[in-house]
Protein backbone atom coordinates (compact mmCIF):
# COMPACT_ATOMS: atom_id res chain seq x y z
CA UNK A 1 0.00 0.00 0.00
CA UNK A 2 1.76 3.39 -1.03
CA UNK A 3 1.96 5.63 1.55
CA UNK A 4 0.14 8.88 1.51
CA UNK A 5 2.86 12.18 2.84
CA UNK A 6 0.17 14.30 5.09
CA UNK A 7 1.04 17.55 3.01
CA UNK A 8 0.01 15.91 -0.34
CA UNK A 9 -3.89 16.24 0.66
CA UNK A 10 -5.70 18.74 2.12
CA UNK A 11 -9.03 16.50 2.65
CA UNK A 12 -10.12 12.66 2.66
CA UNK A 13 -12.87 11.12 0.97
CA UNK A 14 -14.46 7.20 2.25
CA UNK A 15 -16.81 5.17 0.92
CA UNK A 16 -19.44 3.31 3.35
CA UNK A 17 -20.34 0.16 2.68
CA UNK A 18 -17.21 -2.32 2.30
CA UNK A 19 -15.12 -0.07 3.68
CA UNK A 20 -17.00 1.71 7.19
CA UNK A 21 -19.53 -1.11 7.27
CA UNK A 22 -19.72 -4.56 6.16
CA UNK A 23 -22.04 -5.19 3.43
CA UNK A 24 -23.39 -8.84 2.78
CA UNK A 25 -25.97 -9.11 -0.38
CA UNK A 26 -26.06 -12.76 0.53
CA UNK A 27 -28.63 -12.09 3.66
CA UNK A 28 -30.67 -10.29 1.59
CA UNK A 29 -31.21 -13.59 -0.40
CA UNK A 30 -31.27 -15.63 2.42
CA UNK A 31 -34.32 -13.47 3.93
CA UNK A 32 -35.69 -13.16 1.20
CA UNK A 33 -35.57 -16.64 0.56
CA UNK A 34 -37.08 -17.41 3.75
CA UNK A 35 -40.02 -15.44 2.95
CA UNK A 36 -40.80 -17.11 -0.17
CA UNK A 37 -40.22 -20.37 0.56
CA UNK A 38 -37.79 -20.98 -2.22
CA UNK A 39 -34.19 -21.67 -2.33
CA UNK A 40 -31.44 -18.83 -1.53
CA UNK A 41 -29.43 -19.98 -4.21
CA UNK A 42 -31.66 -19.58 -7.19
CA UNK A 43 -32.48 -16.01 -6.11
CA UNK A 44 -28.69 -14.99 -6.20
CA UNK A 45 -28.66 -17.18 -10.04
CA UNK A 46 -31.40 -14.04 -10.59
CA UNK A 47 -30.40 -11.01 -9.15
CA UNK A 48 -28.67 -8.17 -10.77
CA UNK A 49 -26.66 -5.24 -10.10
CA UNK A 50 -28.55 -3.69 -13.14
CA UNK A 51 -29.33 -0.24 -14.88
CA UNK A 52 -32.64 -0.33 -12.43
CA UNK A 53 -30.60 -0.87 -9.52
CA UNK A 54 -27.96 1.85 -10.18
CA UNK A 55 -31.13 4.35 -11.08
CA UNK A 56 -32.39 3.31 -7.66
CA UNK A 57 -28.91 4.52 -6.12
CA UNK A 58 -29.09 7.24 -8.26
CA UNK A 59 -32.42 8.60 -6.86
CA UNK A 60 -33.90 8.03 -10.29
CA UNK A 61 -36.70 5.43 -9.08
CA UNK A 62 -37.52 4.79 -5.71
CA UNK A 63 -38.29 1.58 -3.45
CA UNK A 64 -41.80 0.96 -4.75
CA UNK A 65 -40.66 0.82 -8.36
CA UNK A 66 -37.59 -1.22 -8.07
CA UNK A 67 -38.87 -3.57 -5.75
CA UNK A 68 -41.66 -4.00 -8.36
CA UNK A 69 -38.59 -5.23 -10.98
CA UNK A 70 -36.82 -7.43 -8.17
CA UNK A 71 -40.78 -8.85 -8.12
CA UNK A 72 -40.31 -9.68 -11.85
CA UNK A 73 -37.00 -10.57 -12.34
CA UNK A 74 -36.44 -12.63 -9.33
CA UNK A 75 -39.84 -14.26 -10.17
CA UNK A 76 -41.00 -13.68 -6.08
CA UNK A 77 -44.20 -12.98 -4.65
CA UNK A 78 -42.98 -11.09 -1.76
CA UNK A 79 -44.47 -7.30 -0.64
CA UNK A 80 -42.52 -4.38 -0.48
CA UNK A 81 -42.55 -4.20 3.02
CA UNK A 82 -40.52 -8.54 2.79
CA UNK A 83 -38.32 -6.78 -0.04
CA UNK A 84 -36.83 -3.63 2.21
CA UNK A 85 -36.52 -6.24 5.00
CA UNK A 86 -34.46 -8.39 2.94
CA UNK A 87 -32.65 -5.35 1.53
CA UNK A 88 -31.52 -3.62 5.04
CA UNK A 89 -30.29 -6.99 5.76
CA UNK A 90 -26.89 -6.34 3.84
CA UNK A 91 -26.00 -3.96 6.12
CA UNK A 92 -23.82 -6.31 8.78
CA UNK A 93 -22.42 -3.91 11.17
CA UNK A 94 -19.44 -1.96 11.67
CA UNK A 95 -16.21 -3.31 10.31
CA UNK A 96 -13.49 -3.17 13.58
CA UNK A 97 -11.17 -0.64 13.64
CA UNK A 98 -12.44 1.89 11.03
CA UNK A 99 -14.31 3.95 14.34
CA UNK A 100 -10.90 4.13 15.86
CA UNK A 101 -9.02 5.28 13.23
CA UNK A 102 -11.95 7.49 11.56
CA UNK A 103 -10.96 9.20 14.95
CA UNK A 104 -7.33 9.58 14.46
CA UNK A 105 -7.31 10.79 10.77
CA UNK A 106 -10.20 13.20 11.75
CA UNK A 107 -7.30 14.67 13.39
CA UNK A 108 -5.23 15.34 11.17
CA UNK A 109 -7.60 15.98 7.71
CA UNK A 110 -11.17 17.06 7.47
CA UNK A 111 -13.63 14.08 6.33
CA UNK A 112 -16.20 13.26 3.93
CA UNK A 113 -18.09 10.41 2.50
CA UNK A 114 -19.13 9.84 -0.75
CA UNK A 115 -21.94 6.15 -1.13
CA UNK A 116 -23.54 4.82 -3.62
CA UNK A 117 -27.09 3.85 -1.59
CA UNK A 118 -30.44 4.43 -2.00
CA UNK A 119 -33.27 5.46 0.33
CA UNK A 120 -34.35 2.57 2.32
CA UNK A 121 -30.55 1.61 2.61
CA UNK A 122 -29.79 5.43 4.17
CA UNK A 123 -32.98 5.06 6.22
CA UNK A 124 -31.88 2.45 7.77
CA UNK A 125 -27.73 3.12 8.46
CA UNK A 126 -28.36 6.41 9.30
CA UNK A 127 -29.63 6.69 12.45
CA UNK A 128 -28.25 3.35 13.93
CA UNK A 129 -24.17 4.35 12.84
CA UNK A 130 -24.71 8.33 13.88
CA UNK A 131 -21.26 7.74 16.11
CA UNK A 132 -19.21 6.30 14.05
CA UNK A 133 -20.18 8.59 11.17
CA UNK A 134 -20.15 11.50 13.61
CA UNK A 135 -16.27 12.61 11.92
CA UNK A 136 -17.43 13.46 8.43
CA UNK A 137 -17.72 16.57 7.34
CA UNK A 138 -20.51 16.01 4.80
CA UNK A 139 -22.35 13.17 3.22
CA UNK A 140 -22.21 12.80 -0.57
CA UNK A 141 -24.62 10.48 -1.16
CA UNK A 142 -25.74 8.73 -4.38
CA UNK A 143 -29.33 9.09 -3.92
CA UNK A 144 -29.31 12.41 -3.37
CA UNK A 145 -26.83 14.03 -5.85
CA UNK A 146 -28.35 12.42 -8.72
CA UNK A 147 -25.17 10.88 -9.79
CA UNK A 148 -23.04 7.31 -8.54
CA UNK A 149 -19.82 6.08 -8.31
CA UNK A 150 -17.69 4.65 -10.70
CA UNK A 151 -18.25 8.03 -13.05
CA UNK A 152 -15.44 10.42 -12.84
CA UNK A 153 -17.99 13.23 -13.37
CA UNK A 154 -19.28 11.98 -9.80
CA UNK A 155 -15.98 12.03 -8.21
CA UNK A 156 -15.72 16.04 -10.17
CA UNK A 157 -18.79 16.96 -8.69
CA UNK A 158 -17.60 16.00 -5.28
CA UNK A 159 -14.25 17.53 -5.48
CA UNK A 160 -16.42 20.84 -6.18
CA UNK A 161 -18.62 20.57 -3.64
CA UNK A 162 -15.65 19.90 -1.06
CA UNK A 163 -13.86 23.03 -2.60
CA UNK A 164 -10.42 21.59 -3.47
CA UNK A 165 -8.94 20.04 -6.77
CA UNK A 166 -9.37 16.65 -7.28
CA UNK A 167 -5.09 16.17 -6.75
CA UNK A 168 -6.07 17.37 -3.04
CA UNK A 169 -8.46 14.94 -1.91
CA UNK A 170 -7.49 11.09 -1.18
CA UNK A 171 -10.48 8.60 -1.93
CA UNK A 172 -10.47 4.96 -0.17
CA UNK A 173 -13.10 2.21 -1.32
CA UNK A 174 -12.94 -1.37 -1.48
CA UNK A 175 -14.08 -1.39 -5.32
CA UNK A 176 -11.53 -1.74 -7.57
CA UNK A 177 -13.50 0.17 -10.16
CA UNK A 178 -14.37 2.70 -8.10
CA UNK A 179 -10.39 3.62 -7.27
CA UNK A 180 -10.36 3.29 -10.87
CA UNK A 181 -12.89 6.40 -11.68
CA UNK A 182 -11.43 7.79 -9.09
CA UNK A 183 -7.98 8.34 -10.39
CA UNK A 184 -9.72 8.95 -13.95
CA UNK A 185 -11.15 12.34 -12.29
CA UNK A 186 -7.97 13.20 -10.56
CA UNK A 187 -8.08 12.32 -7.18
CA UNK A 188 -5.44 10.37 -4.81
CA UNK A 189 -7.10 6.51 -4.72
CA UNK A 190 -6.53 3.80 -2.28
CA UNK A 191 -7.68 -0.14 -3.03
CA UNK A 192 -9.24 -1.08 0.68
CA UNK A 193 -9.52 -4.58 1.62
CA UNK A 194 -9.03 -4.03 5.42
CA UNK A 195 -8.80 -1.18 8.37
CA UNK A 196 -4.77 -1.97 8.13
CA UNK A 197 -4.50 -0.58 4.69
CA UNK A 198 -6.28 3.09 5.15
CA UNK A 199 -3.90 2.91 8.32
CA UNK A 200 -0.69 1.93 6.75
CA UNK A 201 -1.59 4.73 3.51
CA UNK A 202 -2.27 7.28 6.00
CA UNK A 203 0.80 6.34 8.49
CA UNK A 204 -1.96 6.20 11.20
CA UNK A 205 -1.72 3.79 14.22
CA UNK A 206 -4.77 4.36 16.57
Amino acid sequence: MERLPPADVDALLFDLGGVILEIDFTRAFAAWAAAAGVAAEAIAARFAFDSAYAAHERGEIGAVEYFAGLRHSLELELSDEQFAAGWKAVIVGEIPGMRALLGAAARAWPLHLFSNTGEVHRRHWEPRYREVLQPFARRFLSCEIGLRKPDPQAFAWVARRVGLAPRRIAFFDDAAENVAGARAAGLRAFHVRAPRDVAAALGLNP
